[in-house]
């Protein structure tokens, strides 16, 4: 597994959960995870395809899809362990790219209209999310008992403080350069 690559970790800590198609692990991206991580067709069919070569995860036919072959992935016991030395490793790397950032960064050099729209464009998308994340957690609150959800609940939470302070920001800004 490529040290670099974190979507190999994404995939395994998915697999660990219960086994899928490539498709099934898109579609858990683009839920939950969605909010911290992204994840294309592109590269999560490669990485199953080294991980495979790895032995990290192995090929589940299963043919009960109407005659065509639908192909599950299974975490095998070495994806076990590299899912679990992964969580150990005390070294992260925690980015935060926000193009929207980096465009005000550089908005002095475009009318302050166009900034103060990119911020309401940028404040549209976090209260949308947040919206989503409130779902989550009322959600979760009742399942707090189960170990993963407990885990989920706490990313979530995350989330919510996060996407709250963002809110407060665009206040904020917004009112600076209305100035």
């Amino acid at each position: 597994m490529a040290k670099d690559r974190k979507i190999d970790l994404v995939i395994l800590g998915l697999l660990s959960h219960e086994d899928l198609t490539g498709y099934d692990i898109k579609k858990r991206i683009d839920g939950a995870i969605n909010f911290f991580w992204k994840g294309s067709f592109g590269s999560i069919y490669p990485s199953l395809t080294a991980m495979e070569g790895s032995g990290l995860v192995q090929r589940l036919k299963d043919d009960s899809c109407g005659g065509r072959e639908k192909i599950r992935y299974h975490i095998t016991k070495k994806g076990i362990e590299a899912l679990r030395n992964w969580l150990k490793d005390e070294q992260v790397c925690n980015d935060l790219k926000y193009e929207t950032l980096l465009k005000l960064y550089f908005g002095g050099a475009e009318d302050r209209n166009i900034t103060l729209r990119n911020i309401d464009i940028f404040e549209e998308k976090v209260k949308a999310d947040l919206e989503v994340l409130y779902v989550y957690k009322s959600s979760l609150e009742k399942e707090l008992d189960n170990e993963d959800h407990l885990y989920y609940y706490l990313t979530v939470t995350f989330g919510i403080d996060t996407y709250e302070a963002y809110l407060k920001w665009c206040a904020k800004a917004r009112k600076l350069l209305k100035r």
